[in-house]
């Protein structure tokens, strides 16, 4: 049987069969033609090209057949492409900028083009990285508003810039070189040449110097004859050419060596001309307020803003000044109406089309101000660490620290801005932020107007003077005379209802103090308390009592004031806790009606609206709507935010009838009340409890009193306890307010911002400051002092130091040497317990003053302050031979001989001998010696002084007072080189090191003394008088030098090793140059080294965001406290983690020479909320936070956010030095712990 084989026959291809496919258009049909072809569509675009399945073809190729790829051979899994070399692609370079322009020249009236003209072009090349110039270009806009780290600040004010000015006039000064002519006497460029010609020549060409003449000032060791022809030189004894040494003048900058040449010619033949005083400099001007301004409208007929009421006379004073674009200052009392000049400042800036900054200390005031101007002008935006409303409105509204942050980091908004005003100035005093303001001071350009407002201080003046020496410009300061509401301050003594009535006026409104208030005051708090002690014992209460006592003295005080219709009030109460107690003891107080039931209702419910549900049912929440709904509020940093707004906000409506606050309420918050009330005079300042300054109870006092509603403001203090003493009262009441003073310090961000920027010293911000202004506001007057002690010592005849005088010198300097060296050891004598229980009555010591000069005396009497002892002593004397001290002439000059260095020659009087009593100071007592006096120092201090009584005048002296001279001038008769002396090592037991060498030092400086030759000579005294008079001169050349030196900073020891321990942790290398690592420090807003420390050690890379959150908490809380034992393992070795990285900079700290010791600065860190944070970052709801943790409410959320933008601080610097994965976790961390209540958006920006 055959088999029959069966052809297998490859499938047929479509374009093998009779049929044709056509597209009817884009529907997705298609119709069969019987016609063969390929398939075609009624659209020209024809059929979309087929893929393979690119995920298919690599399984099947790499994965599923891997044989297909062998081990070695890879001809058939690689391609490459031969690329084609193109070396000319190398030199393919941008295009410098174009350095010059032309310019058309045309006709002055018909416009005609006549010509061009080739000019330069400045600053082509400047770009934000490279140059502090306005006129670089602008940045990216991304960075516009807040700038970059790496980019350059501008130049700030009242700095010199650097310029190129002198670029463009070099043009003028070339010219072309003549061969011919002159060429080798005249050098091109040169007006004039030089005469080589031999010096025997007596006629120079004209327009030639000799060169001969030019050379003799500078004393090359020519012959005699060469140097009797310098001219216009004084001579010494030896014919000596005098002439300044090079060290001893600066050499004058010039723009040209022949400049140079011929000065130094000219200065050394003509005689030196007198020096004219500098005229006194006056930058802070005082603004008369006192007369009315009665042609503002003729001066200003279209003011930028208007408002409803007539300005006062110094508004209307500082609004002149501010058409004028003048910088001012308006120290003004509170609610006088500050705000009025930052309203038309900003109106100015709108009317300008330019922009303002209004900043504040306290970021509650920025919200507030923003809802004020933004109702007022419309175009306010604000800025604030996590609030961003705005940005490109004409006014802004943030903090002082944003402010730097902008000036750092060259934000191009610094461009458009015309004013700057700083709101609640005396903020600099404090000592944590007050750097800020300076800092920002210094850093702002020479075109932005500076507006300071602030609370009356005493140095205005003085302040106003260093911001105008600072920038170069005038400052008007403007003052208020009195407030508009003048106060009346009482006490108040009642604890019931039945004393009530027991307040006591101790200062009436026009500022008289009133005892007999204080008295009745006394005398009804002691009545109340020996009834106390008939009741209940002798044993009087020392405490101010407990809540039920408070309880009482508010019922019955606000008893009274609802009575007198004094609602609303302020109650200042200086701790968070006796806020709460206060408040929640007035359970029986209700002070609302019905209809303000309701409102207040309506209100809270709108306000709490935007809360979620489980955060409007916190206890906080639900006890502050009970008090509210009763009239009553608290105002503290413990509450949270959002009910501090609601409580702000119904004081102002005036529904909250008393309000029971911490300090903060006063700073800057416009929200005055009928009366204030003190719970109590003393405060805890963070370290010791003490009474209230001036400045802080005037702040909070000036609270009371509505303007236009109330004729006076009422101020009361509680005397719960006893009556406090009129002295304090009266200091605290009358006395001066706080001094501005200056908080500046040195940082580690300032330091790093001022590296990286070529042209900015850190040592001219140190100079520029106000803790430096008392000792550089002089620098003109050294200036000036400097330049007349030059000339002067130019004039002087050098000694003649030849012979026996050659080592005059040598001589000089040893004895001004031996003369400091027992100073000091004097001075260490007189700082000791020895040396001043040696220093009793009757011992004889060595007086050496201003009257006195190595006189006995015999001490009569000390004085018992400890701080500056007074030695009453009688003291041997010349008798004056005129009783007026002007006839006598003054003291010939003494040559010090030897004798007079080693020992003291004491004083011997020539004629008859006299005595006096003087009260000397420890620095006039010039050795301590061995001899002791029986002395009646009473009796002889009686004598004397009646003997000073005209009458008495010629009475002989007493029996006392005789012995004791006769035995003083016995012994400086026995000992002419001064009585033996107590031995400060061995007889008064002083072991310290600088006594020990001092001593040995002292000892062998005598023995050189008598050993010169010098004092032999008969010319010794006339040479030794020239001499000290040069070294007098020098040395207080160099005191000059030194102040106006950056030597003299008083930060710069500081400033060397905050350096050293940048260069040591590897910020800056040693040319001082800002390595990667200190760029990223830069980005820190705080805590700068440790977080970049942590960062660079990867030490939160391996971390999830909610632990690196928690961890960072321990940075920025502010209460302290301890992790807790629940913490997760991870948490726990974190927190060890960075408490060894912050060891390790506190040690390297130390060892750089930092005060800060490593306890100090590992104690900064309060790792209290650790478990907060982790659970609030988890997602846990913030009514169960409050269970972990002990910590107010309000302190948690201020930590919470605070957190949030040191995450974003980090991302930044993540970014910047190219960790992504970092960079998204801290944006994670950040977005976690940005919700609910902690972020809730504030009241004011609604």
């Amino acid at each position: 049987m055959l088999e029959t084989e069966r052809l297998v026959l490859p499938p047929p291809d479509p374009l093998d069969l009779p049929l044709r496919a056509v597209e009817l258009g884009c529907t997705g049909r298609w119709e069969l033609l019987n016609v063969p072809g390929a398939p075609e569509s009624t659209l020209p675009h024809g059929l979309p090209p087929c893929a393979p399945d690119l995920q298919q073809e690599a399984e099947q190729l790499f994965l599923s057949s891997p044989a297909w790829l062998p081990l070695h051979g890879v001809e058939h899994s690689a391609r490459k492409w031969q690329r084609k070399m193109d070396p000319w692609s190398l030199l393919a370079t941008l295009g410098a900028p174009v350095p010059s322009d032309l310019q058309a020249q045309r006709h002055p009236t018909t416009g005609q083009i006549l010509g061009y003209k080739e000019v330069l072009l400045e600053n082509t090349n400047l770009s934000a990285t490279t140059s502090l110039s306005l006129r670089r270009p602008p940045g990216p806009i991304s960075q516009s508003l807040w700038g970059n780290p790496t980019q350059y600040p501008f130049w700030p004010g009242g700095m010199d810039e650097p310029t190129i000015t002198d670029l463009s006039t070099r043009e003028e000064a070339e010219e072309e070189i003549d061969f011919e002519k002159d060429l080798l006497t005249v050098p091109p460029g040169f007006k004039k040449g030089v005469d080589f010609a031999p010096k025997d020549h007596q006629a120079p060409a004209p327009g030639l110097l000799s060169l001969s003449r030019l050379l003799e000032p500078l004393d090359l060791g020519g012959g005699e004859e060469d140097e009797s022809e310098a001219v216009g030189q004084p001579r010494g004894p030896r014919g000596d050419t005098v002439s300044a040494s090079p060290c001893s003048a600066p050499l004058a900058r010039a723009s040209s060596l022949e400049d140079l040449v011929l000065k130094e010619a000219s200065t050394a033949v003509a005689p030196p001309e007198p020096s004219k005083p500098l005229p006194q400099e006056q930058w802070a001007i005082p603004v008369d307020v006192t007369s009315p301004v009665g042609d503002f409208y003729r001066l200003i007929p279209q003011p930028a803003f208007q408002w409803a009421f007539e300005p006062d006379v110094f508004q209307k004073q500082a609004i002149l000044h501010l058409e004028r674009h003048d910088s001012v200052f308006v120290a003004a009392h509170t609610s006088a109406g500050k705000t009025v000049v930052a309203e038309y400042a900003i109106a100015l800036a709108q009317k300008h089309m330019t922009r303002t900054i209004y900043t504040s200390p306290i970021k509650a005031l920025s919200n507030q101000k923003f809802r004020d101007f933004r109702n007022t002008f419309g175009d306010v935006g604000l800025l604030t660490g996590d609030v961003q409303l705005h940005p490109e409105a004409s006014c802004l509204i943030m903090t002082t620290e944003i402010l730097r942050s902008m000036l750092y980091s060259g934000s191009d908004v610094i461009r458009d801005l015309e004013w700057v005003i700083f709101d609640e100035v005396h903020y600099i005093n404090d000592a944590e932020r007050g750097v800020v303001w300076e800092e920002v001071l210094i850093m702002l350009p020479d075109h932005v107007s500076i507006i300071l407002l602030s609370a009356t201080v005493p140095n205005a003046l003085e302040f106003a003077d260093w911001i105008g020496r600072l920038k170069r410009r005038q400052i008007y300061v403007i003052s208020t005379v009195a407030r508009p509401v003048p106060l009346e301050h009482y006490l108040f003594t009642g604890n019931s209802p039945k004393t009530q009535g027991e307040l006591f006026l101790l200062l009436d409104s026009r500022g008289a103090f009133h005892t007999k208030g204080y008295y009745a005051a006394v005398e009804a708090k002691k009545e109340r308390m020996s009834k106390h002690a008939q009741t209940f014992g002798a044993k009087q209460p020392t405490h101010q009592g407990g809540p039920a006592q408070d309880r009482g003295v508010y019922l019955s005080l606000l008893a009274s004031l609802r009575t007198r219709a004094q609602l609303p009030v302020v109650v200042f109460t200086f701790s968070r806790g006796r806020c709460d107690e206060q408040a929640s003891g007035l359970t029986s107080l209700d002070l609302t009606t019905s209809s303000e039931k309701s409102e207040i209702h309506l209100f809270l419910q709108r306000c709490l609206a935007r809360l979620r549900g489980s955060d409007r049912q916190l206890p906080q929440v639900l006890h502050m709507s009970e008090l509210l709904h009763r009239g009553l509020g608290v105002h503290h940093s413990g509450i949270l935010p959002i009910l501090k707004e609601i409580v702000e906000m119904l004081f102002s409506r005036g529904l909250v009838k008393v309000l029971f606050a911490t300090e903060t309420f006063a700073m800057g918050v416009n929200m005055p009340a009928r009366t204030v009330v003190f719970d109590s005079m003393r405060k805890h300042d963070g370290s010791t409890f003490r009474d209230l300054l001036p400045g802080e109870y005037v702040q909070m006092a000036g609270r009371a009193g509505r303007r236009g509603l109330d004729p006076t403001g009422t101020v009361i203090l509680l005397c719960k306890g006893r009556v406090p003493e009129m002295a304090d009262l009266h200091r605290m009441m009358m006395g001066k307010p706080s001094q501005l003073q200056s908080q500046f310090r040195l940082t580690y961000t300032m330091i790093l911002n001022l590296l990286r920027v070529d042209a900015l010293r850190v040592e001219d911000m140190m100079k520029r400051s106000f803790s430096e202004f008392p000792s550089r506001k002089d620098s003109k007057a050294h200036e000036q002092a400097l330049a007349e002690l030059t000339k002067r010592l130019e004039t002087l005849e050098e000694p003649d130091m030849t012979g026996q005088l050659v080592d005059l010198p040598e001589y000089y300097s040893w004895g001004e040497e031996l003369t400091e060296t027992r100073s000091l050891i004097q001075r260490r004598i007189m700082d000791s317990v020895n040396g001043l229980k040696s220093l009793s009555v009757g011992r004889v010591v060595v007086v050496k003053s201003q009257e006195h000069h190595n006189a006995l005396g015999v001490i009569l009497q000390v004085s018992s302050n400890s701080t500056s002892r007074v030695f009453t002593t009688l003291v041997l004397c010349e008798k004056p031979v005129s009783e007026d001290p002007q006839e006598r002439g003054p003291a010939s000059p003494v040559v010090p001989y030897p004798d007079d260095l080693v020992g003291f020659k004491l004083f011997l009087p020539e004629g008859p001998c006299d005595h006096t009593v003087a009260k000397l100071q420890a620095g006039d007592v010039a050795a301590i010696t061995t001899k002791v006096l029986r002395v009646n120092g009473e009796k002889i201090l009686e004598d004397f002084s009646r003997r000073q009584q005209p009458k008495f005048k010629k009475d002989p002296p007493s029996a006392a007072v005789t012995t004791a001279v006769q035995e003083l001038l016995r012994l400086a008769q026995a000992y002419p080189a001064g009585p033996s002396t107590l031995d400060p090592v061995n007889d008064l037991q002083l072991k310290d090191v600088s006594v020990v060498e001092g001593g040995l030092r002292a000892r062998k400086l005598e023995d050189l003394i008598q050993g010169v030759q010098c004092v032999h000579s008969p010319r010794f005294p006339a040479q030794y008088l020239k001499l000290q008079e040069r070294m007098q001169i020098q040395k207080e050349m160099e005191r000059l030098r030194f102040l106006l030196s950056d030597q003299s900073l008083l930060l710069l020891p500081e400033y060397h090793q905050r350096v050293e321990v940048l260069r040591t942790l590897g910020y800056v290398d040693e040319a001082g140059t800002v390595k990667l690592a200190g760029r990223v420090a830069c980005a820190m807003s705080s805590h700068e080294l440790l977080l970049t420390e942590l960062m660079f050690d990867n030490a939160l890379s391996a971390l999830r965001p909610e632990e690196i959150a928690a961890l960072l908490s321990g940075l920025v809380c502010q209460s302290p406290g301890d992790p807790g034992d629940q913490l997760p393992s991870t948490l726990k070795q974190g927190v060890e983690c960075v408490r060894a990285v912050a060891k390790r900079i506190g040690e390297v700290q130390v060892a750089c020479g930092l005060n800060q010791t490593v306890e100090e600065f590992v104690g900064e860190l309060n790792f209290g909320l650790v478990e907060v944070v982790y659970e609030w970052a988890r997602g846990m709801p913030f009514s169960e936070l409050a269970g972990l943790s002990g910590t107010p409410e309000g302190l948690v959320v201020r930590c919470i956010q605070r957190l949030a933008e040191m995450c974003r601080s980090l991302r930044g610097a993540a970014r910047l030095v190219g960790e992504p994965v970092l960079g998204a976790k801290m944006e994670t961390a950040a977005t976690l712990l940005r919700r609910d209540i902690v972020f809730a958006a504030s009241l004011y920006t609604q």
